[in-house]
C-alpha cells in the first residue's frame, strides 16, 4: 500500500461490499445505525411454530403493497401452515404471495441492494437464503411541461427523476419492438441506475458497445449530477463545448433514436442524452419538425447567424474601432468618436468591463430566487445601461454592441453550447485587442481547428458539414427540407439502415 493510501485510505472496493454469509444477524449489522431499517416477525397463518421475518427500509417501500401483497397472505393463508418444510419456500416464491416478482437471494450483497431499491426480504429460520419481493413506494414528481424546451406545438411531457417513468414515456412515444434497454449500475456508493436505449437494426452496434463500455469503466463514488455522466462518457476536459446533446422531452429523444443515435437515461436526473453528438444537434429544437419547412429553415439560419454574431461582435468592434477605423463608414465613425469624447477609458477596457458586467448580472439572476432575481436584473440593467452611459463610463456604441452579442447568445437552444460561445467570445475579444482583425481571424482559425479535433463516440464533431464521419451525408444541416423529401436519417451518425421512408 502506498503512502497516500495509508494517509487517505484506499478507494472502497466495488464487489463484494459485504463478504459475510447471508443471515438475518449479518443483515442487521449491515444496516446498523440506520433508523429506517425495520423488521417484522409474522406467524404463518397464526402458527407460532412457523415464523418468517420481513425486513424492509421505511420510506423505500409502499406500506399498502407490503401489507396487502406480503404480510396478509403470510398471516392468513391456511395452506402455508400445512405445507411441508421443504415446499414452503417454493410455494412462497411461485405463487402464495401476491407480488409481480419474487427472487431467491443467497448473498448478503444482493439482499442489501434489493432493500435499497425498495424490496422487502423474507427470512426463514434455519435457511441460508432469503426471498426478496419488490414493493417500491414509487413516490415521484408528476410529469409536467419542460422548462428549458417550451413546447409551443407538440407534446408537453417532460422527463422526471424516476428512470422507470422516463423509460415508460419513451415506450409510449415509440412503440417499437426493436427498442432495446440495457441497464447499468454506476457509482460505488450511489448505485445509480443508468439505462442505454437504442433501436435494434437502426443504431450502430459499435456505438452501443462504446457507450456501454464507458459506463462500465466509470469507477466513481456517486453519480449525482448531469456533468458527471457527460464528462466521464465524452472526456470533455480539454474542450468547453458539449459533446452530448441533452433534452427534457421524450418526443425529441425518440426522434434521436429514429435517427440511429443511442440514448442514455440516469435515475434521479430528469434529462436524456443522445450519442454521438454533432454540432448541428445543438442548433436544433423540438419544434423544427412541427413548423412549416420554410419557417423552420429560416429560424435555423437565424440561430446559426446569431451564434456567429454573439461570438464575433465584441472582438469585431474592438478591432475596427482601435486598429481599423478606416473600415468604418464615415458617418458611423464620426458618431462613435463624438460619443466617446468624454469617456476616459479605452475601447478595449469598455468592452471587457461591459462583458463582465453582463455575465455578473446574468449569473446573479440565475442564482437568486425568482422575485429577487428579477429585481437584480432590473437594477443591473438600469445601472449598467442608462447610468453607465450618462456617467460617461462607457459609450453608447459599446453598450449596443455588447447588448446585441448578449441577446444573440440567448437564441441558442443548448445552454451548454451557449456557455462555450460566451467563453470563446472573451478570448476573441482579447485577441482582437492585441492584433486587430489579423488576430481575430487567427482566433477564428484556432476555434475551427479545435472543433475539428473533437469527436463523439468515433463521429467527428463537425461531421454534419464534412465527410469525415465515414458515412454517407444525410440531409442539409443548415435548413430543413419538406418532410416527404427527407428520405434519409439526419446527421452523419453511423446507422445500419439509413432510409427512413419510401
Amino acid at each position: 500500500m502506498s503512502d497516500r493510501d495509508r494517509r487517505d485510505g484506499p478507494h472502497p472496493r466495488k464487489e463484494p461490499l459485504f463478504d459475510r454469509p447471508l443471515s438475518l444477524e449479518n443483515l442487521r449489522e449491515a444496516f446498523a445505525g440506520c433508523a429506517d431499517y425495520m423488521e417484522r416477525t409474522v406467524y404463518l397463518n397464526g402458527d407460532r411454530d412457523r415464523t418468517a421475518t420481513v425486513c424492509y427500509l421505511l420510506g423505500m417501500t409502499r406500506n399498502e403493497r407490503l401489507c396487502d401483497y406480503v404480510l396478509r397472505p403470510l398471516a392468513q393463508d391456511p395452506a402455508l401452515s400445512r405445507a411441508p418444510e421443504g415446499e414452503l419456500f417454493a410455494r412462497l416464491q411461485y405463487g402464495a404471495l401476491y407480488n409481480l416478482a419474487a427472487t431467491r437471494r443467497d448473498s448478503l450483497d444482493d439482499v442489501v441492494n434489493d432493500l435499497i431499491l425498495g424490496c422487502c426480504a423474507l427470512f426463514f429460520p434455519g435457511r441460508a437464503d432469503a426471498l426478496t419481493l419488490p414493493v417500491p413506494t414509487e413516490e415521484k414528481r408528476g410529469v409536467g411541461e419542460p422548462d428549458n424546451e417550451p413546447a409551443l406545438k407538440g407534446s408537453r411531457e417532460s422527463f422526471v427523476e424516476s428512470i422507470r417513468t422516463n423509460t415508460a414515456m419513451v415506450r409510449r412515444h415509440l412503440k417499437a419492438p426493436g427498442l432495446k434497454i440495457g441497464e447499468h449500475t454506476v457509482g460505488r456508493q450511489s448505485r445509480t441506475l443508468v439505462d442505454v436505449l437504442w433501436l435494434e437494426g437502426i443504431a450502430d452496434p459499435d456505438t452501443v458497445a462504446r457507450v456501454e463500455g464507458r459506463l462500465e469503466e466509470m469507477d466513481i463514488d456517486g453519480l449525482e449530477a448531469a456533468g458527471n455522466l457527460e464528462e466521464y462518457l465524452c472526456h470533455t476536459a480539454r474542450s468547453p463545448f458539449p459533446l452530448l446533446p441533452y433534452t427534457q422531452r421524450p418526443d425529441r429523444l425518440c426522434q434521436g433514436l429514429l435517427e440511429g443515435r443511442v440514448a442514455i437515461l440516469a435515475d434521479g436526473i430528469p434529462l436524456g442524452w443522445l450519442a454521438p453528438g454533432t454540432i448541428d444537434q445543438f442548433f436544433k429544437t423540438g419544434q423544427d419538425r412541427a413548423y412549416h419547412w420554410m419557417v423552420a429553415s429560416a429560424l435555423s439560419l437565424i440561430r446559426y447567424a446569431c451564434a456567429l454574431l454573439t461570438l464575433l461582435m465584441p472582438g469585431l468592434y474592438i478591432a475596427l474601432v482601435t486598429f481599423h477605423p478606416e473600415a468604418i463608414p464615415p458617418k458611423l465613425a464620426l458618431s462613435i468618436v463624438a460619443a466617446k469624447q468624454e469617456v476616459p477609458f479605452s475601447t478595449i477596457f469598455e468592452v471587457l468591463i461591459m462583458l463582465l458586467s453582463f455575465e455578473v448580472i446574468q449569473e446573479a439572476g440565475l442564482r437568486l430566487p425568482g422575485p429577487i432575481g428579477a429585481t437584480v436584473s432590473i437594477l443591473g440593467g438600469l445601472v449598467v445601461g442608462n447610468a453607465a452611459v450618462e456617467a460617461h463610463i462607457v459609450s453608447p456604441a459599446v453598450l449596443i454592441a455588447v447588448a446585441i452579442a448578449g441577446v444573440a447568445g440567448y437564441t441558442q437552444p443548448s445552454q451548454d453550447f451557449g456557455n462555450a460561445l460566451r467563453l470563446w467570445r472573451f478570448l476573441l475579444a482579447i485577441l482582437a485587442s492585441v492584433g486587430g482583425l489579423f488576430a481575430l481571424v487567427l482566433g477564428c482559425a484556432a476555434l475551427i481547428y479545435h472543433l475539428a479535433q473533437l469527436e463523439s463516440f468515433g463521429v467527428p464533431y463537425l461531421a454534419p458539414f464534412t465527410t469525415g464521419g465515414g458515412a454517407p451525408r444525410g440531409h442539409p444541416s443548415l435548413f430543413r427540407l419538406p418532410l416527404p423529401a427527407m428520405k434519409w436519417r439526419d446527421g452523419a451518425v453511423r446507422t445500419r439502415n439509413r432510409r427512413n421512408q419510401r
